[in-house]
């Protein structure tokens, strides 16, 4: 964004302390930046993310309108790391961010969530709507190379997926913790999958207690 031109207070046309204003102001951007970005991916990080998700969830509650989470994991990060060398690992991390950012829309909050593991808030965004876009995330990640040391190599992902509905009734850390248990179900499934939570013809419209039914049915089987 553009920045506003600093205008001398007491109507001065060569301010001699503008330029040292600017300078701070300047400063002060890039640390709020630092604060908030993961200087590796350029992604959010784990701070803004979680600040976010409350502000989200807050938003849901009294606009009426789901929002959904989307967890994602490169799969076996330790081994490309090991085979390939930390380099190229975060070769890897910047080329999945970079087809994360390049995926979602504007207004959804694509973070580095921590390692090799990312997530993506969907503001207004149904469980149907958001497992398609963690399917689509899936094939891009697949169907890419990166290329070092002239070898072209693929990565895979994992992603778990859930919404958060007006009546849920969770913390962020609660329901952090529910998507996440997709995305571990997704690795054990055998990897390079999308999880996700119980289906419902429309998120909006189920109650809590219709919910924690249907995941425990899910659950069962």
């Amino acid at each position: 964004t553009q920045k506003e031109p600093l205008v001398c207070p007491v109507g001065e046309p060569a301010c001699v302390y503008l330029s040292e204003v600017d300078r701070l102001r300047d400063e002060m951007r890039a640390l709020s930046d630092l604060v908030r970005t993961d200087e590796l991916t350029g992604m959010y990080n784990y701070r803004h993310f979680m600040h976010s998700m409350e502000l989200e969830m807050e938003r849901t509650r009294r606009s009426g309108k789901p929002m959904s989470l989307i967890m994602m994991d490169l799969d076996r990060f330790k081994a490309i790391n090991e085979h390939w060398g930390h380099d190229f690992g975060n070769m890897a991390l910047i080329h999945t961010a970079d087809l994360v950012l390049g995926t979602v829309r504007k207004l959804d909050i694509a973070c580095r969530f921590g390692g090799e593991e990312f997530a993506v808030i969907l503001p207004d965004t149904s469980l149907r709507a958001a497992t398609m876009l963690a399917d689509r995330l899936r094939e891009n990640i697949a169907s890419s190379v990166i290329t070092a040391n002239n070898a072209a190599v693929s990565v895979t992902a994992s992603f778990g997926v859930d919404v958060y509905l007006p009546s849920d009734t969770e913390n962020a850390n609660e329901f952090l913790q529910r998507a996440d248990s997709f995305l571990f179900k997704a690795k054990g499934e055998g990897r390079n999958r999308v999880c996700h939570g119980p289906s419902v013809a429309d998120d909006s419209g189920v109650s809590q207690d219709e919910r924690d039914a249907l995941l425990k049915s899910s659950a069962e089987h």
